[in-house]
């Protein structure tokens, strides 16, 4: 029989807590409320106070109880540091929380608060990384939360792979990235997520942005161009997968062309290093291959008209010399 325990309360600040029961077939049935004065009844009335919204009145409580059985096999612990956690994140303190949390999921990673536990990592995260600043020494949000946020929503995905909780929390984490313009980090957290879940409902946003974060990293022909290759290649994924989306947003022929003529002219600019310093063979390697790799652009027909110049070949290099 499958169930899902739950609590009803009543309105008055002192009543007990019945105990109800989800049956599928015949619904709700009513359970024995906890004898009071028992640990179950703590746990039962923190609750309570929690929804009612008094959860400093079940933060007291619940640190008193964890004190008295902290070094104790008290199969209550779990519970009551994951209410000690709900309670101070009930009163606008998360960051406090936190400490609550890891602590039943550094202790308790066999119980079934364990999950919930790394869920409400996950939500704080969550928060943090789209911008909300958290508390400290003073009950003001004026610090940074992001340091907080990566190291949370790494965790999640350690704790729990392959996890609908992971799936969020890697898509989290780039989108944080991306947001703080950390290109290299969003594009490379873009492709974990793609290959940890390869049909995730946030694939084609990830590949989107992964093309656009790895273009975003090259920053002109005297830099390394590999970034622009990631990005021609990850075009043409997303135009095999989403061709009406792909025209939509720009991934097109048009920024494919743009694409080769950014990678030829890093490849002249290479070339013409090459002359400068003295390294004629590396010029010409260089040469005949933006040659063969960009026929079409304008930096190949400065390559054909420099190797005339020098009087080397233009013919495109087949194997050996300028190949890849």
């Amino acid at each position: 029989m499958a169930a899902l325990a739950v609590c009803l309360w009543t309105g008055l600040a002192h009543a007990q807590a019945t105990t109800f029961t989800l049956d599928e077939e015949t619904g709700w049935i009513a359970g024995e409320p906890p004898e009071p004065g028992t640990d179950a009844a703590l746990m039962a009335d923190s609750r309570r106070f929690i929804a009612e919204g008094r959860p400093s009145l079940a933060r007291s409580r619940l640190r008193r109880w964890i004190r008295e059985h902290r070094n104790t096999d008290n199969p209550y612990l779990p519970t009551a540091y994951l209410l000690l956690g709900d309670a101070d994140s009930a009163m606008g303190n998360e960051y406090r929380a936190l400490f609550s949390y890891e602590a039943l999921i550094g202790k308790f990673p066999e119980s079934p608060e364990y999950v919930i536990a790394i869920q409400r990592e996950l939500e704080i995260a969550t928060r943090y990384a789209r911008g909300m600043r958290r508390k400290g020494f003073i009950p003001l949000r004026i610090f940074d939360s992001g340091p907080t946020a990566q190291e949370l929503l790494v965790l999640v995905q350690q704790r729990l792979p392959g996890s609908e909780a992971a799936e969020r929390a890697a898509i989290e984490l780039a989108d944080f990235y991306y947001r703080t313009r950390q290109m290299k980090l969003a594009a490379e957290m873009y492709e974990i997520l793609r290959i940890n879940f390869p049909d995730s409902r946030f694939r084609k946003r990830a590949l989107q942005r992964q093309v656009l974060a790895n273009l975003t990293q090259f920053k002109g022909p005297k830099y390394d161009a590999t970034p622009l290759k990631e990005a021609a290649l990850l075009i043409e994924e997303f135009r095999d997968r989403y061709p009406i989306e792909a025209d939509e947003v720009g991934l097109n022929e048009s920024l494919l062309a743009r694409i080769d003529e950014s990678a030829a002219a890093q490849m002249l600019d290479t070339a013409r290093y090459y002359l400068r310093t003295g390294d004629p063979i590396s010029a010409r390697f260089t040469l005949r291959r933006l040659v063969r790799n960009h026929p079409r652009s304008g930096a190949a027909t400065r390559a054909r008209e420099i190797l005339t110049e020098q009087g080397w070949s233009t013919r495109p290099a087949q194997g050996g010399e300028g190949a890849d």
